[in-house]
């Protein structure tokens, strides 16, 4: 299944819906008590998401009001996130290219919620606090249940669903400071969605293609098998010293074609249009003004 939060043109409150092809069922149309978002439906267990599934499928089935999409507005994937975690070097094709360390351990950091946004928002920075702002395609992983010193070979088990990420980043902020969050972190620097695919739709998380898109030239296309550490991997590493509670996202890391590196190089400008996509999930479109 689908999920996507969703408001119509001129309510500031999204509302959880399901997707079905160009269309959306929100669900509190269908329920006089759904899920206020995807966190709440995640966190009420699996047995909510039986419910909602069964009832939305059977509401579609037997000509409930849909809604088309390109009616309505996008907020991100992710509302409410307990935790937000991202990986970082974790292709090497881009530690290469961005001349990081290859660590034996995960580079692990944190976004602040702040910077969530949606599909086709547009993001706003000051032109005086950073002039290198960077793309990056990444596969986002939403926490299902609680997972705590999980084994590699049971760590799918646990993840809910998948999203895609744009990982946007003040490249001149990133390597001026020792740490790597508040370079990621302006508001609506972590654009997320369009929807979350259910892990049943995924079967594996390796076989997924990531592109980016700007200015009509396609800078990033890769493959998530080029993971340095698998999603299995990250989610074992990262349960062994802190329970993951359930709506977490991970960002698991951008391939090679970062900004950063071309010659010469490319960034984000006032006016740019730039669009992530990951095959089976959808694309991820982002506006960009300088203040």
């Amino acid at each position: 299944m689908k999920f996507a939060h969703l408001r119509v043109e001129g309510q500031s409150t999204p509302r959880l819906a399901v997707v079905f092809g160009d269309d959306a069922l929100f669900l509190d149309e269908i329920m006089d008590d759904a899920p206020r978002d995807l966190q709440d439906m995640i966190e009420k267990g699996e047995q909510e998401f039986d419910r909602v599934r069964a009832l939305s499928l059977n509401a579609a089935s037997h000509g409930a009001s849909l809604t088309p999409l390109d009616g309505l507005r996008h907020s991100s994937a992710v509302l409410r996130p307990p935790q937000i975690i991202a990986i970082g070097a974790n292709y090497a094709a881009h530690s290469d290219e961005l001349k990081l360390r290859s660590e034996t351990a995960a580079t692990v950091f944190s976004l602040w919620p702040n910077s969530l946004t949606g599909h086709e928002s547009t993001i706003t920075w000051p032109g005086d606090l950073t002039g290198q702002v960077d793309y990056e395609a990444e596969l986002g992983v939403i926490i299902g249940r609680p997972a705590r010193n999980v084994s590699v070979h049971d760590a799918l088990d646990y993840v809910f669903g998948y999203t895609v990420v744009n990982d946007i980043t003040a490249r001149d902020l990133q390597f001026s400071e020792a740490q790597w969050s508040r370079c990621k972190s302006f508001d609506g620097f972590t654009p997320t969605g369009p929807v979350v695919v259910t892990a049943e739709e995924i079967s594996d998380p390796q076989d997924l293609w990531l592109t980016t898109h700007l200015g009509g030239r396609v800078l990033q296309d890769a493959s998530s098998g080029d993971m340095v550490r698998t999603v299995a991997e990250i989610i074992a590493y990262l349960s062994t010293t802190s329970t993951l509670l359930p709506g977490t996202l991970i960002s698991t890391g951008s391939p090679g074609g970062a900004g950063y590196s071309r010659k010469p190089q490319v960034f984000l400008q006032d006016g740019s249009t730039v669009t992530v996509s990951i095959d089976k999930i959808g694309f991820l479109t982002t506006h960009c003004r300088v203040s």
